[in-house]
């Protein structure tokens, strides 16, 4: 990367993208089509650009990123929460795609997040089966909800529905067992997420798909990465309650769900959660505590490539 290589921001939306390079005083537009991200390709190739910066957008950004990374461009998609903020920071109050390109190449200049491997087709699979899974019981659920309250009549067509989901959730079930179980890598990785007591297929495959960066990652890091770590909350002579915040979202709720389950039949943290709560903590606290935990093991066994072994954890 060269000081005079420029910084591109791509605003994705769903028919067009939009392209600004502030450095060379540049805007452009594109279809957002594989032919308009060939084109695309082309220029920044001729470019060199030092980073191109774009925006999750709700997966219309995946096959552009997808071209331009594979051809060896310095891509990276980043959140677009930290984007607005910094747009808010520099006092732009007006919002057009143009200028949101704009303010995606600035962010890139003056934040440099780091460039990250894409995900393979076959990770792009697993994090879209895991997301169809949620919300196959985000629907049995409300149709559960719905069933409690209606008439006889009614209730045998929400019943009806109620099975046909159930199916598709155990049909969807086996095909990630078996997506994992005939990765090579996945399969090692698995075995090793699968044994700490607490911890099954769901949450694995979770963590396979949405959490990559586990076991490359220090205690902290990975903690912060998944909004389990508590953050300071301080002003002047006031020290305010330590909260967690953001972090992905997904996960999260993926590992709270495996967390309630490690503290009945994991004995670390079943000792340290019993602990907690007779120090005095709120089990609201104490979960979140275990669920930081629970991923720091994770990220060790991981990272060490050694199963479970609850000798070589304090509780």
């Amino acid at each position: 990367m060269t000081d005079s290589a420029p910084f591109v921001g791509i605003d994705v939306a769903k028919a067009r993208l939009d392209v600004a390079s502030p450095q060379t005083d540049q805007t452009w537009q594109v279809p957002n089509t594989l032919q308009g991200h060939h084109a695309l390709r082309e220029t920044l190739q001729e470019v060199v650009p030092a980073l191109v910066v774009l925006e999750a957008s709700g997966g219309y950004e995946a096959a552009v990123a997808s071209v331009l990374y594979e051809a060896g461009l310095p891509v990276v998609v980043v959140n677009p929460r930290r984007v607005r903020a910094f747009a808010q920071a520099q006092g732009q109050q007006a919002k057009t795609d143009p200028l949101d390109a704009t303010v995606l190449a600035d962010f890139g200049r003056a934040l440099r997040p780091p460039v990250r491997p894409l995900p393979s087709a076959q990770a792009v699979q697993l994090t879209e089966w895991t997301r169809r899974r949620r919300q196959l019981i985000q629907m049995i659920t409300a149709e559960q909800h719905r069933l409690d309250q209606a008439s006889a009549p009614l209730a045998k067509t929400i019943g009806r529905h109620i099975t046909w989901l159930q199916k598709q959730l155990k049909t969807l079930d086996a095909d990630l067992a078996e997506l994992i179980r005939t990765s090579p890598l996945w399969c090692d990785q698995a075995a090793l997420i699968e044994s700490v007591p607490g911890v099954g297929p769901t949450t694995t495959a979770m963590l396979l798909s949405a959490l990559p960066e586990l076991g490359q990652l220090s205690a902290k890091q990975i903690a912060a990465l998944v909004g389990v770590a508590p953050f300071n909350r301080d002003s002047g002579q006031t020290q305010g309650p330590r909260a967690i915040y953001g972090g992905r979202g997904a996960v999260r709720t993926t590992l709270y769900m495996a967390t309630l389950a490690a503290t009945r039949y994991n004995p670390v943290i079943q000792a340290f959660y019993t602990r907690l709560l007779a120090a005095g903590k709120p089990k609201k606290v104490a979960l979140t505590a275990c669920m930081r935990k629970l991923i720091i093991i994770l990220n060790a066994i991981l990272r060490d490539q050694q199963p479970w072994n609850p000798t070589l954890q304090t509780p």
